[in-house]
């Protein structure tokens, strides 16, 4: 066989993925398409692989999913476990009330599993990952010119297969890892979860409360507080949660994929060892390159997920300050956590070029803070009214005076202040259910 692609022999035809990412996988380097043993080639692939539609092999992902996070063990939560969640939740929501006008967004409450949280908020990962995985498996095929695209025929369909399968098995790597630290269905600071539904990992926040010097049952009731916070959010700022998901999947959908670098890449990858193509994609073979425009963008998002973060800070600690001594300490073990990260995150930054963890949430809490101090809490809460009304970065990098040309709520007598808070009081009222001041202790 002739050691040189560019100079075919008889028995060499001309590589038709010269010049590509993929000449070094196909030329005389790696397989030659004159000898190419395309049954080997398929019993490889379907190794990685089944059946599926879109850019991720979704079913992969999952059960990859789920054998990572099994690792550990993973026990359903009984009923013992749901009653004490919905408890909590009834009691989150109780002191809640005394501390925003926006009235209860939870109309399920549940104890999940890290298996739970892999399935109820799979459907939201897709639309947050797809748009960039499928700038992803569309460049494998892209990248070549109509020439060699026309001669590889259905190594081409083959090829996006494998990068769907490969993603999906990254994305499952992800979400597996990132199980094993979540307490909420909210936790991120993304609405992951069904609509209305308010779920604590019973497992995860029972391992989380072990290295605390809290009570177990208050840091249960924190965490409540907080899901139950963001549900408040969620439910009833009917443009938050759209707007969340919307800017994250356009965030995606702009991200550009440095083809130079895929190029690099792949120059020296063996085509026979699937798990070394599989490392190269974990390691950031495809990983997305951010233009000017989507540092923007990324920088919006930030500031939308930090003011979530921030108003969801300071509702509980307005909630708990005359009624859980111990709040101030999670309070802080929270805010600390939040900043900390962790191999999750960094995975999906790398995934979706996303930093999911908001950078400015002590500076969110104090403009809310600061708003609630001089407007009250109906001041504070109806800036949710309409999106443009959000403080900007700029904002929070003086977060005291955000707004404080304007006069105190008490002499706002105008049509605009009083619409933007009925905006928010017209939604569905809380649920008024029984137990509501019992602690879920018992006490």
């Amino acid at each position: 066989m002739d050691d040189t692609p560019d100079q075919p022999g008889e028995n060499d035809p001309q590589n038709p993925f010269k010049g590509t990412p993929f000449e070094q996988l196909f030329g005389a380097g790696g397989m030659n398409l004159g000898n190419l043993d395309l049954s080997g080639l398929m019993s490889q692939m379907q190794a990685m692989m089944t059946p599926y539609d879109g850019p991720v092999n979704w079913s992969l992902a999952t059960d990859v999913a789920r054998r990572t996070s099994a690792q550990r063990p993973d026990p359903s939560p009984d009923r013992a476990d749901q009653t004490r969640v919905a408890d909590a939740f009834r009691l989150a929501d109780h002191w809640l009330d005394s501390a925003t006008v926006l009235p209860s967004g939870v109309t399920t409450t549940a104890a999940w599993s890290r298996a739970d949280w892999i399935e109820q908020t799979t459907p939201v990962w897709r639309v947050l990952v797809e748009p960039v995985a499928q700038h992803v498996v569309s460049a494998m095929g892209e990248a070549m010119p109509e020439e060699a695209r026309a001669m590889a025929g259905p190594l081409i369909g083959m090829l996006s297969q494998a990068g769907g399968a490969m993603f999906g098995s990254q994305v499952g790597q992800a979400l597996g890892a990132l199980v094993g630290e979540v307490l909420t269905a909210s936790d991120i600071g993304l609405p992951l979860g069904p609509a209305g539904t308010a779920a604590l990992l019973t497992g995860n926040v029972a391992a989380f409360a072990d290295g605390l010097d809290v009570e177990p049952h208050d840091v249960l009731l924190y965490l409540a507080l907080r899901e139950a916070a963001h549900q408040r959010l969620f439910g009833h700022v009917p443009w938050l949660r759209q707007h969340l998901i919307s800017s994250v999947e356009a965030f995606g959908r702009g991200v550009h994929i440095d083809m130079s670098g895929i190029e690099e890449a792949v120059s020296g990858l063996d085509p026979s060892n699937p798990a070394a193509i599989q490392e190269a994609l974990s390691g950031g073979l495809f990983e997305p390159r951010k233009s000017p425009e989507q540092e923007a963008a990324l920088v919006r998002l930030e500031t939308t997920l930090a003011l979530v973060e921030g108003w969801v800070d300071e509702v509980v600690g307005q909630a708990t300050a005359e009624r859980m001594p111990a709040a101030a300490k999670m309070q802080e073990v929270m805010r600390r956590r939040r900043a900390a990260g962790g191999p999750a995150e960094e995975t999906f930054a790398a995934l979706v070029g996303l930093e999911l963890r908001p950078r400015r949430l002590r500076d969110a809490s104090t403009l809310w803070g600061s708003l609630r101090s001089r407007q009250g809490q109906e001041g504070r809460d109806a800036v949710w009214a309409h999106p443009d009304l959000l403080p900007s970065a700029a904002d929070l990098d003086d977060p005291l005076g955000f707004r404080d040309d304007l006069p105190d709520a008490e002499e706002l007598d105008d049509d605009v202040f009083d619409r933007a808070v009925q905006e928010l009081l017209d939604s569905t009222p809380p649920t008024d259910e029984p137990g509501a001041d019992d602690h879920p202790d018992g006490t």
